[in-house]
Parts: C-alpha cells; structure tokens; sequence
C-alpha cells in the first residue's frame, strides 16, 4: 500500500538553488563517483541538493530486489557486446541502461525536506507521472509496484539508496532506447513485459533534451525548489566542458 506524500519543508529563499547537472553520455563508474562526491557534499551541508541527469553507455545493473537469473544473455554474448553487470547497493531489481535512457539522480536531503523514505519515493514516481502527461502518455494507476507503467509495461523504474538522510541512485526514464533489447534483461515484476518507451508510446520521434527541460521543471515544483542552477560539466569528471552555470527561475 502506497503512503500519502505529506507536506514537504520548502526551501527558503536564502537557501542555495538546485544544482542541475546535465551531463550528456556518461560511464556508470563517473556517474557514481560524481553521486557519492555530492552526496557527501549535502550531507556537510543540508541546504545544497542536486541532481544529475545523464544517459549511460549499455550495461547491466543489478539493485537489492534483483538477480542474475534475470538478465536471459550467456556470458559470452554479453562479452561480446561488451556489456559489464554490475551489482550495485540502491534499492530495486535489475536494470538495463542504454542510450536513449534518462538516468536520474537526485541527491536530496530528505530530513530537511521532511520526507520519509516512502514519501520521497511516492512523490519521485509523482513528477515521473507528470513528465509522460506533458507528452500525451498517460501512466497506469498506481498497482503497489515500484516503478512508472504504461498499459502494464514499466517506461520508468526506480531504485534509490539513501545514506545519513541523503538519496543518491535514483530513476530511469525510456525516452527512445532500443526496446528489443529489453526482452533480453527482465525490469520490474515478473507479470511485466518488456519496457517500452515514451517514443513508442507517443507514436512519433521526441528530442530528449525537450524531456530533460520538462523533467526538471516538474522536479522543481514538487520539491519545491525556486530557483535551478544548469551545469553541464564537474570538474570530477574526465572530460572538459564549460563549466559556467546559468540561473533560471
């Protein structure tokens, strides 16, 4: 049964703006590292939080609800490819990254926020919801299971850890990977199909930096964030980009 999300804590107006980090193609490992680096930032600072948005090179993660029984590829085939599992410490089952998928990764104070862990999870799956309304894809009514769902097939999967009160881990959204792959590695539930898409379900072509721009608008009005601050570099990273933020309201 899914808790009611409560009141959250706003930020005032002194507090620090959302850090937006929209990265591009990244490695697991550099994403992970930049997660664990705020995180501990966060956890020194409760005013800060952030969020990394990015899409990930193909592999195979492994969450605390998964296994290997479900990625359906021999060693050999998946060597071939050149696709690495990894088991990682967030919560959720198993999770197939492509191109053409939103990582998502908040890394949110949720003691300050006034957010239990549940809470934050039901309001997460909240601005998921809302991004596949902006684009005429309506989700499946809430059925208990972790997750976003359109006509019983998940489009987006969530799988957070939190540490000291702070969320690192987080989401994936399908805005246009390649689905046939996906009857290969087993997302979700077993009474789930294969994932599917907003692009498929949508029936037409969709930019990803349109879903980004929408994602993180929604993700500012329900954590209540006034202001976002859009990077699309850290220094943490191994690749060299600018580094200027610019300020939007």
């Amino acid at each position: 049964m899914r808790l009611v999300p409560e009141p959250i804590l706003p930020f005032n107006a002194a507090d620090p703006a959302l850090q937006a980090y929209l990265l591009g193609p990244v490695e697991f490992g550099a994403a992970l590292d930049l997660q664990r680096l705020l995180a501990y930032q966060v956890a020194g600072d409760r005013g800060q939080a952030a969020v990394i948005l990015c899409e990930h090179p193909p592999l195979i993660t492994i969450g605390r609800q998964g296994s290997q029984t479900h990625v359906q590829l021999e060693p050999e085939e998946l060597q071939v490819r050149g696709w690495r599992v990894r088991w990682v410490n967030r919560g959720g089952g198993t999770l197939l990254h492509l191109p053409g998928q939103m990582a998502i990764y908040p890394i949110l104070p949720l003691d300050r926020l006034g957010l239990g862990i549940n809470q934050y999870l039901v309001r997460l799956e909240s601005v998921l919801s809302a991004v596949l309304d902006d684009f005429t894809v309506r989700p499946d009514t809430a059925n208990g299971s972790s997750g976003v769902r359109v006509g019983g097939r998940l489009i987006a999967d969530c799988g957070v850890a939190v540490r000291d009160w702070v969320t690192y881990f987080g989401a994936v959204l399908n805005v246009n990977p390649d689905l046939e792959l996906f009857r290969r590695v087993r997302c979700g539930v077993p009474a789930d199909g294969p994932m599917t898409s907003i692009e498929r379900e949508r029936r037409g072509p969709l930019r990803a930096a349109l879903v980004r721009e929408r994602f993180l608008e929604h993700f500012a009005a329900h954590f209540q964030f006034d202001r976002t601050s859009l990077f699309f570099h850290h220094p943490s990273l191994p690749r060299k980009a600018p580094a200027n933020a610019v300020s939007v309201r």
